[in-house]
């Protein structure tokens, strides 16, 4: 064999190999992404939003009269017990039967959402969307940004 077809051969080889890893790594970046839960869509006239923990107290302030503005903090009670925010109805999001509660709520009224860090209310926030709540502002930075901006808790 002359020196080009080997070059020519070797040049062929290269090409396939390299084309091969990138499909294997295609392949493995895609399915890395496969069993990650994903949030539902919001359901047509579904307000969902991320909010700061500035941002909530903010909306707090402007719903102090509003009956149908509800602050849901779904730590455990042990948690709640430490300090919350005030006027806040506690949901553990931890106990058995936490998904009957979120669907014994009224899915018309506004809620302001938190936990601790915001996973677990990430993760509630899923699950309201899936029962088609109308309106839910989520606290991403949980209770742990609402004290870190000094903002007022209760005992």
């Amino acid at each position: 064999m002359k020196k080009e077809e080997v070059k020519r051969m070797n040049a062929k080889r290269f090409l396939a190999l390299m084309f091969l890893s990138s499909l294997v790594t295609g392949a493995v970046l895609a399915g890395g992404c496969a069993g990650a839960e994903t949030a539902p869509p919001p359901v047509s006239g579904q307000v969902i939003e991320d909010v700061t923990a500035r941002e909530a107290f903010t909306l707090i302030q402007e719903n102090l009269n509003n009956p149908d503005f509800v602050i849901l903090d779904v730590r455990t009670p042990e948690e709640f017990a430490d300090g919350h925010i005030e006027r806040a109805i506690n949901l553990d999001f931890y106990a058995g039967p936490f998904r009957d509660e979120l669907e014994a709520l009224d899915r018309d009224k506004t809620y302001l959402l938190h936990c601790r860090s915001g996973n677990r209310s990430s993760n509630t926030l899923n699950i309201m969307k899936e029962l088609n709540f109308l309106e839910i502002y989520h606290m991403t930075g949980g209770s742990i940004e609402w004290q870190a901006e000094g903002l007022p808790m209760v005992k």
